[in-house]
């Protein structure tokens, strides 16, 4: 789509449940692909009152336990301060290393939460301080556990997830358990206001104390002993369920494939022909007339664009729409219907009557209500656009003396809408992709970067990372408060940018390491430095990689959620980067993607891969005039699977018969869902809602964020400059740099000064 888009198939959802599960706040559900939510940090100052009951003393800090109680061969646990800042020994690890590190680390980590739990100690660093530097090295391997099983997630990396997910679940699960902890974490919340009115601690503190304190309840620290353990089962078996749904996605996009000839491919642009060339020759078809079509969205999208075939138009789309149930050994229906079953009976435990009412307690939404009264108004809306838009083409169509059997069919929605932007406003997208080299858009997203926040990309081509396709970066800045060019490291960023076998499809932000200033004593400094990783699926050919606008937004997507890592300036890991509520987290990523728009910006960047020209004025003319066609379907695309989330998350039951496929066309049916759509993501493949919890009735965060970004971007726009430095300086230290040391809703009303207003996000979608 040219217009933004619903993109976001991967983005934060699971790659972050994955590596955020060893890093961050017990209370953050915000997420990133896969199992396992938010962790563990903080502490806090304990009145003498809690500390004769602790009376268990000890002279060794959660820190000095860690570094005593692990010295292993293992690459992934003895020191890395020989790598390059502290980076990973990515050519030493193998899959054989993560289970026996990951056991050492959860180990390590269990005693540094009990030295706390323990400590005969109450000011606020031996409680929440040592709670936010503990497991140390936990959230170091696990960091690299959760990026290879999204990145490089072989078989044998395969095998171990499915055998670690479970006990990485227990292990959370009983870190929230340990006797003693959590009546000093409740005490902490307790005092936080009296401390803040005496001026003990800072604003920071108090909501380190609020938000480890939620998160301890919302992982059952309040339930009975029985309800624990009922609470821990119900969490492990999901972890089991969600792995085994991703694996059995993978494991579909992995094998499917569609082998055509270059004959096949008529309407299809030259680098589309040469993609699909060259993933014929890396799946081994030899044929020199061998093309092939993956379920990756890279090669997907563009054929059912392009391909004038309607029968392989619709041969590959079924597949796409299928994946997750394209085999009955991988039956996903199935096992997102016992996701459900478990969910329900979680939120019973919790005193919900729905999943979805647990789920948004703990958002800037709150209630469910309140998501589906964003959700409905725009469901009317998009439902109107969409309907225009079909009837648009079926004209088109009559007027060219053509008829569909059946109509306009969802395998060719995007053939004919493309047909119809090119005939209305004169704009082929393949036009356009020359100047829209994979070269081109990196740099115009670091010269965006520089511009806004003074950060400056040296490529570092003597670091190896864990794939040869991964470019590492130091990020740098001049050094604040100088008058000399002296300039500091912000970061460490790694981009991974291409489609590859055993990669998760989508794109997402990851990190190894999180930004923080609550070292522990003695602690390099290089660790306060995070490690942030944007990762791609872009497909690539023999030549430049070339990226529809799409495409380009989806980089510049991803860099704003590599700006709130790497920007971040919290002093407490727990608080720090994207560990904020998850209806906030799109705001950074879904913001940067305006600067792709501006002409300032193309005119600069935009440059013919071959001759080194800029883009034409008449082409970004006529970019502009056609990015608001097809708006409609894009809504819908996106709406009708927030809508989805939401009504499967609030039933009352699912009994024994309940069929989710049967529910979905139903619940479509009722929703007037326009002839020719189906939702983005079907549930058999619905990574946000069943490879993992953290999306799950959350579906919906992207459009909330977008009423925020389209706000931010409109301050921006009426300054009269786009890249105004009091307004980004502004941006900075409240949309990337504050993560969850400030509540959300003041954050935003900090930067702009009032409540959001929901009319520049309808304006943007030509939905008034």
């Amino acid at each position: 789509m040219l217009a933004r888009n619903w993109r976001w198939g991967t983005s934060l959802a699971f790659q972050l449940l994955t590596t955020r599960a060893f890093q961050t706040s017990s209370s953050t559900i915000m997420a990133h692909r896969h199992n396992l939510p938010a962790f563990f940090r903080a502490s806090k100052a304990l009145p003498a009152a809690l500390t004769t009951a602790l009376s268990v003393s000890t002279t060794s800090t959660p820190d000095e336990m860690t570094t005593k109680s692990i010295n292993s061969d293992n690459p992934l646990l003895r020191s890395w301060e020989s790598e390059p800042f502290h980076l990973p020994p990515f050519k030493s690890i193998q899959p054989s290393h993560f289970e026996p590190a990951l056991e050492a680390a959860m180990e390590a980590h269990l005693s540094d939460l009990e030295v706390i739990a323990s400590s005969s100690s109450n000011d606020f660093d031996s409680i929440l301080g040592a709670y936010d530097r503990a497991g140390s090295i936990y959230s170091k391997v696990g960091s690299v556990y959760g990026n290879y099983v999204s990145s490089l997630n072989t078989p044998d990396m395969q095998a171990v997830q499915t055998k670690m997910a479970p006990i990485l679940s227990r292990h959370r699960s009983k870190c929230y358990n340990i006797p003693g902890l959590f009546e000093k974490i409740e005490m902490m919340h307790d005092i936080k206001d009296e401390m803040l009115e005496k001026g003990e601690w800072n604003a920071e503190q108090a909501r380190l104390a609020e938000r480890v304190y939620i998160g301890f309840v919302r992982m059952g620290a309040k339930l009975d002993e029985e309800s624990k353990k009922e609470y821990a089962d119900i969490q492990a078996e999901q972890a089991t369920l969600q792995t085994k749904f991703m694996q059995n996605v993978l494991k579909d996009e992995e094998v499917w494939e569609m082998v055509i000839t270059s004959e096949d491919m008529e309407g299809c642009p030259p680098d589309l022909v040469s993609s699909a060339r060259q993933a014929a020759i890396d799946r081994n078809h030899d044929g020199p007339a061998d093309h092939v079509i993956t379920l990756g969205r890279s090669l997907v999208e563009p054929f059912l664009t392009y391909s004038s075939r309607r029968d392989l138009r619709k041969k590959a789309f079924e597949a796409w729409t299928s994946r997750g149930e394209l085999s009955e050994e991988r039956d996903n229906l199935s096992i997102a219907t016992k996701v459900l079953r478990l969910r329900k009976r979680q939120a019973q435990l919790m005193g919900k009557s729905t999943f979805a009412e647990f789920q948004t307690e703990d958002t800037m939404a709150q209630t469910p209500e309140n998501v589906l009264k964003l959700l409905n108004d725009v469901w009317v809306r998009a439902k109107e656009a969409a309907n225009r838009e079909r009837e648009m083409m079926e004209t088109f169509l009559t007027e060219k003396g053509e008829a569909l059997e059946g109509g306009i069919q969802p395998w060719d929605w995007r053939y004919y809408a493309e047909q119809v932007r090119q005939a209305n406003f004169n704009f082929d997208e393949s036009e356009l992709k020359p100047y829209l080299s994979l070269n081109a858009v990196t740099n115009a997203v670091f010269d965006v970067s520089n511009k806004l926040y003074g950060l400056k990309y040296v490529k570092r081509d003597d670091i190896e990372a864990y794939h040869p396709d991964v470019n590492v970066y130091e990020v740098r800045r001049n050094k604040p408060n100088t008058e000399t060019d002296e300039d500091e490291l912000v970061a460490l960023f790694l981009h991974d940018n291409y489609a590859r076998p055993h990669k998760s499809s989508g794109a997402w932000m990851s990190e190894y390491r999180s930004q923080k200033k609550n070292l522990a004593q003695g602690a390099d400094p290089i660790e306060a430095i995070p490690i942030v990783s944007n990762n791609n699926n872009f497909a690539k050919g023999s030549g430049s990689a070339l990226l529809s606008f799409d495409d380009g937004q989806t980089l510049f997507h991803e860099m704003g959620h590599g700006h709130h890592g790497m920007l971040s300036d919290a002093t407490y890991r727990t608080l720090a980067s994207t560990s904020v509520l998850r209806d906030f987290v799109e705001l950074p990523s879904q913001l940067m993607e305006h600067w792709l728009s501006e002409p300032i910006v193309l005119k600069e960047h935009a440059l013919h891969h071959e001759t080194g020209e800029p883009v034409p004025d008449d082409l970004l003319e006529r970019l502009k005039a056609a990015q608001l066609f097809n708006e409609g379907f894009a809504t819908v695309e996106y709406t009708a699977c927030a809508l989805f989330d939401m009504a499967v998350h609030q039933l009352s039951d699912y009994d024994d018969d309940f069929d989710l496929a049967k529910f979905e066309k139903e619940y479509l049916e009722e929703q007037g869902m326009p002839q020719g759509i189906v939702m983005r993501h079907r549930p058999a493949h619905f990574a946000h809602l069943f490879a993992s919890s953290g999306y799950a009735a959350g579906y919906y965060v992207y459009q909330w964020a977008q009423v925020l970004d389209e706000d931010v971007y409109a301050a921006f726009e009426e300054t009269g400059n786009v890249f105004d430095p009091e307004t980004a300086e502004k941006c900075r230290k409240y949309i990337y740099s504050a993560g969850n040391t400030v509540a959300p809703q003041e954050l935003f009303q900090s930067f702009r000064g009032r409540d959001p207003d929901i009319s520049f996000f309808l304006k943007s979608r030509g939905l008034v």
